[in-house]
């Protein structure tokens, strides 16, 4: 067994090295004319409903799809396809509900809607609630993009941290939201195609082929996927797929800015609604075909040692996020090795400058950084530097992420923090329309240290699936009870 990966060859960093330059150079030509924040942050709302599609699947995946939804079914099963049910379900909801509220008006991000009903201080509380939380789930996705730096190159996490953030600010600072839809569609592509090769290329190594694998996988209750028993603890069941994560959904499309600015940079209602159904369709056979290539890898590392000993973190856990990373290095053809981790850099650098994106939007737009009375010029140029600062926060919670066990649960957790405060707050915009900030302001902020003390205090008791409609729910019931309280 080796200790570190074998040297990549010339083919395939020359397929790395074409990548690279290739979507660095798409990115800088699409970010020519950029004059306006409207341009910057939405794109001129010019951008066609499947080029938007595709950003949005691109961003949602990531590198936490090419890497820990593997690495989810080969510690596990197929448990996780239920969360998607619930995906499927937000999607198609949000579709017909929310984006006609999106075009009401001329609006950057959800939160507009929460300062349009309830004043400047609701609209800024969502700003830093998403901010914070945003930070932080973009770290970890970051982290995970370093993975394979790390067993291919032997590098420590930092260099490898700063690469991919540095690669990403190059396009995202010059282009801005037009630049990063245009790469993510390139980026989408190229890692779906990286997930197809695994899940045909896997089996010929595996003693009997595809039947062979099924058949062992089965017999280990590999490809178990429905658990009917409704539980708040357990990682994965119905009960928790169509409702929990269903509920996250609509945060997550529907009131997070790094997919809800996408929506909101098409041409029309019929275009936002056309990108979040083409999301809806395609979600649920892309996490299966990362589901069943992580089964496959469980399959062959039962006929055959691990070629590269899977790294621990300091608390002595098998970290199984590298076990896609492990087969690419080793396994994988000469120049089919440079297209995986090209897929695995595309879905990285994809949700990054996504991350960028959002966050310097509501930096500006939402916080209202911009002086009112500068010039469009200097309001574009707040903007990149902004960019360039969020840049920064990502590297340093990037490091800070290392010691993760499991990069899904991670991620996901830590965007349900504030999720749903935010999305108790767009709720009780719509419904209110009109009202003090105060009650917002307090059910935001009672829902976000008590998702806290549930993370780091409750988490055996409830999964992160659950978050968001718990964090909803007492957002709500916080902000209704102090309105109520000073009506009397």
């Amino acid at each position: 067994m080796l200790a570190v990966a074998p040297p990549i060859s010339s083919i395939d960093w020359a397929v790395i090295f074409v990548y690279l330059t290739g979507i660095i150079a798409l990115g800088l030509w699409l970010g020519r004319g950029q004059k306006t924040t409207r341009d910057y942050f939405l794109g001129g709302r010019d951008l066609p409903w499947w080029a938007v599609a595709f950003s949005i699947v691109a961003t949602e995946t990531s590198a936490l799809t090419f890497i820990g939804v593997p690495a989810m079914a080969y510690g596990g099963n197929l448990m996780f396809i239920q969360i998607v049910i619930g995906y499927v379900i937000g999607r198609i909801v949000l579709a017909v509900v929310m984006v006609p509220l999106y075009f009401k008006k001329e609006i950057y991000s959800p939160y507009a809607l929460i300062g349009n009903a309830f004043g400047t201080g609701a609209h800024k509380t969502a700003a830093v609630m998403f901010l914070i939380a945003g930070t932080l789930a973009a770290g970890v996705r970051v982290f995970v993009t370093c993975i394979p730096l790390q067993l291919m190159l032997d590098w420590p996490v930092l260099p490898a941290i700063l690469l991919f953030v540095g690669l990403s600010l190059v396009y995202t600072y010059v282009g801005g939201l037009k630049a990063v839809v245009w790469t993510d569609a390139a980026q989408f592509i190229l890692f779906v195609a990286g997930g197809l090769f695994a899940l045909f290329y896997i089996p010929t190594l595996i003693d009997g082929g595809w039947s062979g694998a099924m058949e062992t996988a089965r017999a280990a209750d590999k490809l178990e996927w429905l658990n009917t028993k409704l539980s708040l603890a357990a990682p994965y069941n119905l009960g928790m797929g169509v409702f929990g994560a269903g509920v996250f959904v609509l945060f997550t499309h529907g009131v997070d800015q790094l997919v809800a600015q996408r929506v909101l940079a098409c041409r029309s209602i019929a275009d936002g609604r056309k990108a979040l159904t083409f999301c809806a369709i395609v979600i649920l056979p892309m996490m299966l075909l990362f589901l069943m290539v992580g089964v496959l890898l469980w399959v062959l590392y039962q006929q055959t040692p691990i070629p590269i000993d899977i790294p621990e973190n300091s608390f002595g856990k098998k970290q199984t996020d590298f076990v896609f990373p492990i087969f690419m290095l080793a396994q994988a053809p000469v120049g089919v090795k440079g297209l995986l981790l090209v897929g695995i850099f595309a879905a990285a650098m994809s949700s990054v400058s996504s991350a960028l994106s959002a966050l310097s939007s509501v930096t500006v737009m939402d916080l209202g950084l911009a002086n009112p009375k500068a010039s469009d010029g200097q309001k574009l140029k707040l903007s990149r530097w902004t960019t360039l600062f969020w840049g920064a926060m990502l590297i340093g919670v990037a490091f800070a992420s290392r010691e993760v066990e499991s990069v899904m649960d991670a991620a996901f957790s830590l965007v349900g923090l504030a999720s749903g405060g935010l999305l108790g707050g767009v709720l009780l915009a719509l419904i209110l329309k009109k009202g003090r900030g105060t009650p917002i302001i307090l059910g935001m902020a009672v829902s976000l240290l008590a998702m806290l003390a549930i993370k780091y205090g409750l988490k055996d008791l409830i999964h992160w699936p659950w978050y968001t409609a718990v964090g909803c729910s007492i957002t709500v019931g916080v902000a209704l009870l102090t309105r109520a309280a000073q009506d009397k």
